[in-house]
Formats: C-alpha cells, sequence, structure tokens
C-alpha cells in the first residue's frame, strides 16, 4: 500500500493585468504585455504558455506538485510574468498559498488579486490584476495490485464485443457521466490503463463508435471535448511524443535559430523589424510579404516533407489507432457523398490537435526549453496555421477570413494532396498481425545504443561534495554495459555491467540546481551500493536516457521498489531528511517503459486508484444514466443472453467499487487505530 499526496493547480485566467502606464517594465507597443504563468513548488517549476498582448489572458492549463517530500511550511509560489523580447522577462505580480492551511479546506478556487515581491514597499499593490485559480489537494492512498484486478478485468472486457441495441456499455456510462471538468485527467488515466493492459486500439474503437452513433453532421465530428477527443489527444501525447519531436525537432530548431521577421498581414508589418535591403533602404511592405512568403514557404515545404517521410518510422500503436478512425469514419461517413470526412477525421487530430500545438508552443510539447520570442512565436503561428489550413483540407475558408494567407495557397494546395497521400500509406500499412503491446512498441525502438557526451558524478560511500562534482565523459550505452571515458576514441575508464543496475531515475531539481539530472543506482561487486548522476543538457536528452537505460534494463531481476529522488548531503538526505544512509528509500521506482513514452512511466496500481476514485463520485449519476439508457420493453425481457451479459457488466461494475471503498475505509480505520495506539503510548 502507498499513500500519494498531491497538489493540483489550474490556472484559468487573468485580468486587469497591467498595461503600458504602470511603469513596471517594459511593454509591447499596443501596451499590453505578453504574459505566462510560472508555479513554484519545493524547488519544481512549471510554466504555462505565453499569451500575446493580453491583459485579459485565458490560459486553462493544469499542474501537479507531489506533497509527501515537501515540508509544511513549503509556500506555493503563483507568478505571472511578461515575456520580453530582448531583455530578461519582467514580473508582474504573484500568488503565495499556504499548502498547511490548504490541507484542512482541501480545495480552493476564485479570483485572487496579485502582489509585488515587495508588497510592503511597492505603490503598486492592488493595481496588479488578479488571475483565477483553481486548487486542489488529493491524498490518495493506493491499494495493492490484487484489490484493482477485478476492476481492470471489468473495463478490459467492456471495450471487447461492441454494443449491439441499446443496452449501456461501460464505456458508455462512463462518457455519458463524466463532466467537462475532469475530462481531460479520466481520459488520460483510461488511456494508461488501456494500454498498460495492451487494449488502446480496442479502447478508442469503442469511443469513435459511441462518438460517430452521436453524430449527424460530419462537420462537427471530433470538434468537441468530448471524451473520445480527449482520450485520443492523451493517447498521441503518451504513445507518440518521440514521433512528434522526431518529425518537428529539426524545423522548430532552425525557426528558432534563424529568427526571420515574418509577417504576411499588412495591418502587423513592422518595416523597421524587417531591416534594411542594401545602402540601408528600408524594406517597404511588398518586399517584406514577399520576403515573408518566401521563408513561410520553404518552412511548410520542410514540414510536408518531414510529415510525408514520417510514415516509415510512425509507431504502430499510432498507425493502428488512425487506421481503425479511418474505417470507422468512412463506414459512418461513405463514398462518394462524404469523400473528405475519413481525412478530415485523421487530420483534426494529427493536425489540429497534435502537430499545430505543438509548433505554436514547443516549450510545452518539450521541443525547446525556453518560450519563443515575439519575432519567432509570430513565424510559428503563421506555420500552424497553414498546417490548420492543411489539416481542414480547405483553403477557400482560410483565404476568406484572413484573405492575406492567400500567397501561400498554392503551397496549401499542393500541401492537401500530401497530407491526403501521407495518411492513405498510414492507413493501409499492415499493421493485422496480432502483436503483444511489448512486441508491437518495440518495432519502433531500433538499436538500444546510445551514446554522447554527458556531465557524471560517481558517488560510493562519500556524501556529496559542496561545489559542483560533475565532470564531462564520452558515455556509451550498449548491449551489455553503460561505459565512460573522457574522450569518444579514449579506453574506457569504467563500465557498470547493465545486470547489477537496480534502478533509473530522476533527481529532485533543488538538489543539484538543475531539472536534468538523472540517478543509476548499481551494485558492485561487495554487495554495497553506488549511484552514478548523469547531468542531461535538455529534458530531452534526459528522457531519452532514462527511456533507453530503462529498455536495456528491463529484464533485471534485482531492482529496487524505492529510492531517493533527493541526495546524501551533509548527515541526511534533502529528500525526506532521513539521516540513515542506507535507509531503503522514500519514493517508489519506476521501471516498466513499454510505450517509449516522453514523461511518466506507467503506473498500473496508480491509474486503476484514479479512475476508481472518479467512479466512485459519478456512480449515483451512472445508476441514474443507466435507468434512462434501458428502454422499458428492455428492462422486462431480461432473457437474452447478450441482455444478461449487459446486465451482468453494469451490476458487476457497482459491486466492484463496493468492495474497493470497504477496502479504503479499512485501512483508513487500521491508520486511525495506530495513530490513536501511538497516542496511548506517548501518553503512557
Amino acid at each position: 500500500m502507498a499513500k500519494r499526496n498531491t497538489l493540483f493547480i489550474r490556472i484559468v485566467e487573468g485580468k486587469n493585468l497591467p498595461i503600458k502606464d504602470i511603469d513596471l517594465a517594459k511593454k509591447d507597443r499596443n501596451g499590453a504585455s505578453d504574459p505566462f504563468v510560472r508555479v513554484r513548488y519545493n524547488g519544481k517549476t512549471h510554466e504555462s504558455a505565453v499569451v500575446k498582448k493580453s491583459c485579459y489572458p485565458r490560459w486553462n492549463e493544469s499542474f501537479e506538485f507531489e506533497l509527501d517530500d515537501a515540508p509544511l511550511d513549503t509556500p506555493l509560489s503563483v507568478e505571472v510574468w511578461d515575456w520580453d523580447l530582448v531583455s530578461k522577462n519582467d514580473f508582474l505580480g504573484k500568488v503565495l498559498f499556504n499548502i498547511h492551511r490548504l490541507q484542512s479546506a482541501h480545495q480552493e478556487e476564485g479570483w485572487f488579486r496579485l502582489v509585488p515581491d515587495k508588497p510592503k514597499h511597492s505603490q503598486h499593490e492592488g493595481t496588479l490584476g488578479s488571475l483565477r485559480l483553481q486548487l486542489r489537494l488529493r491524498d490518495e492512498t493506493v491499494l495493492p495490485s490484487g484489490h484493482y484486478q477485478p476492476l481492470t478485468e471489468l473495463l478490459c472486457q467492456s471495450v471487447g464485443p461492441h454494443l449491439n441495441g441499446n443496452w449501456p456499455d461501460l464505456i458508455m456510462l462512463i462518457d455519458e457521466t463524466t463532466t467537462a471538468e475532469s475530462r481531460q485527467e479520466v481520459a488520460t488515466n483510461l488511456v494508461k490503463l488501456f494500454l498498460g493492459q495492451g487494449l488502446a486500439k480496442e479502447f478508442l474503437d469503442v469511443l469513435f463508435k459511441l462518438e460517430l452513433d452521436k453524430t449527424s453532421e460530419p462537420n462537427t465530428l471530433f470538434r468537441s471535448n468530448s471524451l473520445a477527443s480527449k482520450s485520443m489527444e492523451s493517447f498521441l501525447k503518451v504513445a507518440g511524443m518521440q514521433y512528434l519531436h522526431r518529425l518537428l525537432g529539426p524545423l522548430i530548431n532552425r525557426i528558432f535559430e534563424e529568427k526571420k521577421y515574418v509577417e504576411l498581414d499588412p495591418n502587423k508589418v513592422e518595416l523597421k523589424e524587417a531591416g534594411c535591403t542594401g545602402l540601408h533602404r528600408v524594406h517597404t511592405e511588398a518586399e517584406v510579404i514577399q520576403q515573408s512568403t518566401s521563408l513561410l514557404q520553404s518552412y511548410l515545404s520542410e514540414l510536408l516533407h518531414a510529415i510525408v517521410q514520417s510514415a516509415s518510422y510512425c509507431p504502430v500503436a499510432l498507425c493502428q489507432a488512425f487506421q481503425q478512425l479511418y474505417q470507422c469514419v468512412n463506414k459512418r461517413f461513405p463514398e462518394p457523398e462524404y469523400r473528405k470526412v475519413k481525412f478530415i477525421a485523421v487530420t483534426s487530430f494529427l493536425c489540429l490537435r497534435f502537430i499545430s500545438p505543438a509548433i505554436m508552443s514547443p516549450k510545452l510539447f518539450h521541443l525547446r526549453e525556453k518560450h519563443a520570442d515575439a519575432r519567432t512565436s509570430r513565424t510559428l503561428l503563421l506555420l500552424a496555421k497553414a498546417i490548420q489550413t492543411i489539416g481542414n483540407l480547405d483553403t477557400l475558408t482560410c483565404c476568406s477570413k484572413e484573405p492575406w494567407m492567400g500567397p501561400l495557397q498554392p503551397a496549401i494546395q499542393l500541401g492537401i494532396t500530401q497530407l491526403k497521400d501521407f495518411i492513405s500509406r498510414l492507413v493501409s500499412c499492415d499493421n493485422s498481425e496480432d502483436l503483444g503491446l511489448q512486441q508491437r512498441m518495440s518495432l519502433q525502438c531500433g538499436s538500444m545504443e546510445k551514446e554522447g557526451f554527458i556531465l557524471l558524478h560517481k558517488t560510493k560511500d562519500k556524501s556529496m561534495l559542496m561545489t559542483s562534482p560533475f565532470k564531462k565523459y564520452y558515455v556509451t550505452l550498449s548491449k551489455d554495459t553503460l561505459s565512460y571515458a573522457r574522450t569518444q576514441h579514449s579506453k574506457k575508464s569504467s563500465f557498470i555491467s547493465l545486470p547489477r543496475i537496480r534502478a533509473v531515475e530522476k533527481v529532485e531539481e533543488k538538489s543539484f540546481g538543475s531539472a536534468n539530472v538523472m540517478q543509476i543506482i548499481s551494485s558492485r561487486d561487495n554487495g554495497l551500493v553506488e549511484t552514478l548522476y548523469l547531468d542531461c543538457k535538455s529534458v530531452n536528452e534526459l528522457n531519452q536516457w532514462l527511456s533507453a537505460l530503462r529498455k536495456a534494463c528491463s529484464h533485471n531481476t534485482d531492482t529496487m521498489s524505492s529510492y531517493h529522488p533527493g541526495i546524501y548531503k551533509g548527515d541526511r538526505w534533502s529528500c525526506c531528511h532521513q539521516k540513515d544512509k542506507a535507509d531503503p528509500g522514500c519514493d517508489k521506482t519506476k521501471h516498466g517503459v513499454t510505450l517509449q513514452e516522453w514523461y511518466d512511466p506507467l503506473d498500473p496500481d496508480l491509474e486503476s486508484q484514479l479512475i476508481y476514485r472518479h467512479l466512485i463520485g459519478v456512480r449515483q449519476a451512472m445508476r441514474k444514466k443507466y435507468q434512462e439508457m434501458i428502454k422499458p420493453e428492455e428492462e422486462d425481457d431480461r432473457e437474452t443472453l447478450e441482455g444478461e451479459k449487459k446486465l451482468d457488466g453494469v451490476t458487476r461494475l457497482f459491486s466492484v467499487l463496493q468492495d474497493l471503498q470497504n477496502s479504503h475505509t479499512a485501512v483508513e480505520e487500521e491508520e486511525r487505530l495506530k495513530n490513536r495506539n501511538f497516542l496511548l503510548e506517548l501518553q503512557t
């Protein structure tokens, strides 16, 4: 059994943020700032996207923090910053929260006034605007795996045979009773659970068909934030992030490095920004637009070429999901009346919900470590608009709404043809062979070997040094060993046998002042443990090494179940403040990397617990919806096998939820008794 205390914060929107006449910092020329939100807690930081030129920005972004290793007096800081083109970002204001006070209320929501960094000495207190925030604390008790097995089996059975008639399916009930506020979280948890069971394609197939049954107008298909849309979106981010990085990485880096001035809208052309031609002559507006068109055509051509070429390395799981979507839509809206609908169904996810958002906000997709400057951001936005237009398979609508996009129309028209050919290739791949999840995903892995320069520090029995202990080495991951030397061609100075590796984990940012440090814990011949720390250049490199090493060690037997995310410094662990250096660890290790995922490894027990918690919260709504969905004549006729099967599945769900609730109650009662006995011992 494990307990997880998690803080969830949702940044909804802001209002009345500072404008030009308050001399807080430099603002953009229209008087509005380019705000983004930075959330800090216990040495960890999350940032929102930048909203351009707005005093009333809307973010709708959520972040979470683990509370288990944080002192009770650690404050949560929610800061608003103005992104700046030429200098450092300007601080606009902040809101501080006392987590200890929040623990008694469990949640807090509303508008919170921004205050300066030093309120007592600032003349601007009360004039900095407000943020609308939602904060929620969740104390999650994760039971042993056996408790969740019945729920997992029931959900897996629900994505087997598809619906016939009007008997409600479990997935349909979940779909109908999940609110808009919780839909993204529920979708992500369900996707991870079914991916772990090797049933993601089947789960998405059920959602596709439920969505198609409710849709009569093809123009609205998958355009709402339904459970089907959110689940497919989460699936792409969990299973397709490495594909996205390989697809977009080179182009995004090129745009960031070139920093070209690109503008097609005559109302927004700034001739001074465009620079001069020869002899210090300023460009004319027509020259700027012509030059911008050429640059965008070049970027768009490179992007489309990368998309077409990606058919050869798109993960099999993604191909299968798109193939299933394409076939379902084609069956519901057949040709010749609906020629484009099946293509638009695929592009609505691939282009509009995956590629285009990553182009507009590369930092949020970990394509870059920092937000783009104003010039680069505008280029990315125009490129994203072009790919959105191509994804809609319609040039006329775009050019009628934004006629200044007209110069790109030939390139967009060519892109539509290329994209349709790409989709036809993608959905015609032969994925019919029944492969297990591990084998399907390993088809995309290639060799496990990896190498490159990286900063290392090894610690055996010593405490961490006060000064920076890292040195640059050339590290090589081969089939059997991890070795390193001072140069690429010099003799390897040391190596670790892969079967001796017991854990590969991230290190807390506060430990070394870097968010990109990982640790490799291995055992030596004498049985003692040593730790090798790797300081990676970026989050991309960090996740690549984590993924590669965990895959290489996936069959190791002597693995650790817990570890310390901090370091042993002075006389204690920085994460949990335990003084015993041999303490087994304060956090759960993550060994299972079956999906080449870019972010968090799968945790089946936690996913099952989160799904249980959601279902128990909507249990009454599910009961009510279940009765509404059963027709009276079907309710009287229970004799058919199908009817008995469906009824049994629904009633079993409520029984399983009750059993899990009883188990949680027993655990809570046991905790209360332990605390009570502890207090009695103290009194005696």
